[in-house]
């Protein structure tokens, strides 16, 4: 099969009209059908021969086969039961490739990586649906996998918030979680008119480069002060924490704060990764 065909609309209606394949709202289904973005991709992942590639919704397999032609091993989690049979067809003349059916945020990663991409460090691409974008990235950068990277197409704005500094509106604790697993980049900028059916909105693809060695800090305890000191965003700092759940009498949280020179009136939006941790340490665990 040449390499093109899977990025051409005219092919993409052909194999969905030949197994009558529908498109599903609710998983979120929005194929490629432009080679370059497709390419780009590919390339802002820095997939060479060496690398074992986990891919995320492979879909048709368009992106699969740009992988398939660029790294050593591919394997790629479906969950639609009806594109297995698409994907024996779009795949066939790739060795390096295996389809596993199933729900990525069900199937044992550690397990997956260890059998089938031999337990090396692994790059993970995806396409992912946009009403899982979360819960997938969490479940990647939680669970301690050998994971070298995780490149990966989202929703615009969830990656603009990714990507928030302090300071910025769309900063936020998902900002912080995410910076806090990796270093976070841009790759490129896609428009919604290259995918069919065609989104309300356009994406982003960055690619996230996993940090080995996190800080030695009490994770649960970071992550419960980051949501409390968001959970309302227009209080200062010390009134969002003493209202989430502290029995700590205000005065004590100031004072506390106060001795690592962090100003109890800022408000969360203000403070940088390096301030939530300090914050975390010094606060006794959050019981939420």
């Amino acid at each position: 099969m040449a390499s093109n065909r899977l990025y051409s609309p005219k092919y993409v209606r052909e194999i969905i009209d030949k197994y009558g394949f529908k498109f599903s709202k609710s998983l979120g289904q929005n194929f490629l059908i432009d080679g370059n973005i497709v390419r780009k991709i590919v390339q802002g992942a820095n997939i060479t021969k060496e690398d074992y590639v986990l891919e995320i919704g492979p879909g048709i397999g368009t992106l699969t086969e740009e992988l398939a032609l660029n790294a050593k091993k591919v394997v790629a989690v479906e969950l639609d039961e009806k594109l297995l049979p698409v994907l024996d067809e779009t795949l066939q003349d790739y060795d390096n490739v295996e389809i596993i059916h199933g729900d990525i945020l069900k199937i044992d990663i550690k397990k997956l990586i260890h059998e089938k991409l031999y337990g090396g460090e692994v790059k993970v691409v995806a396409n992912l649906p946009y009403y899982v974008t979360t819960p997938i990235l969490g479940m990647l950068l939680e669970e301690s996998l050998n994971i070298d990277s995780i490149t990966v197409m989202i929703q615009k704005e969830v990656a603009d918030r990714m990507l928030a500094s302090p300071g910025s509106k769309t900063y936020g604790a998902l900002s912080v979680f995410i910076n806090f697993y990796s270093n976070p980049e841009i790759i490129l900028k896609v428009p919604k008119t290259v995918f069919m059916p065609q989104p309300k909105i356009d994406s982003t693809v960055i690619r996230l480069n996993i940090i080995r060695n996190f800080e030695d800090v009490d994770r649960d305890q970071l992550f419960k002060v980051v949501k409390a000191a968001f959970s309302k965003r227009r209080k200062t700092l010390l009134n969002a924490l003493s209202s989430y759940g502290y029995d700590l009498d205000k005065e004590i949280i100031k004072n506390l704060l106060e001795e690592i020179q962090i100003n109890p009136e800022i408000r969360a939006e203000n403070l940088s990764l390096e301030d939530f941790i300090n914050i975390s340490k010094i606060l006794p665990p959050l019981n939420i």
